[in-house]
């Protein structure tokens, strides 16, 4: 069984930075794309970020140029540094990816953390 947990949520003001983490366990052979989505209340899911297991990533146009994400493969682990947050990132933030296991490889998500910017 695998395991997506996320961490580092919280309430921030607005211009200020959180960095989530999302640590994979479990039975894994290789963990492949991973990346955040977010959803705010009465909107969509949305990508936000996505890094190959190469390291190549691509981004959210709302979010270019203020967030990072980077994983190390060593810790099964990926992050989202996100800097100069903005009340309009208020979302529940998850983790997800492809990891493969004995089945194969699967999508995986978290359960979510909360990120909240007050202006």
């Amino acid at each position: 069984q695998v395991h997506l947990v996320e961490s580092g949520g919280g309430l921030v003001q607005a211009g200020g930075s959180l960095r989530l983490s999302c640590a994979v366990s479990g039975s894994i052979f290789s963990i492949n794309a991973m990346g955040w989505h977010r959803q705010a209340p009465g909107k969509q899911r949305e990508l936000v970020a996505r890094i190959t297991n190469g390291g190549s990533t691509n981004y959210a146009d709302s979010v270019k140029g203020r967030f990072t994400i980077s994983r190390d493969n060593a810790k099964n682990t990926v992050y989202l540094q996100m800097n100069s947050l903005k009340p309009e990132d208020t979302a529940v933030y998850y983790c997800n990816g492809v990891v493969t296991t004995d089945w194969g490889p699967q999508y995986y998500w978290g359960q979510g953390t909360q990120v909240t910017v007050s202006s």
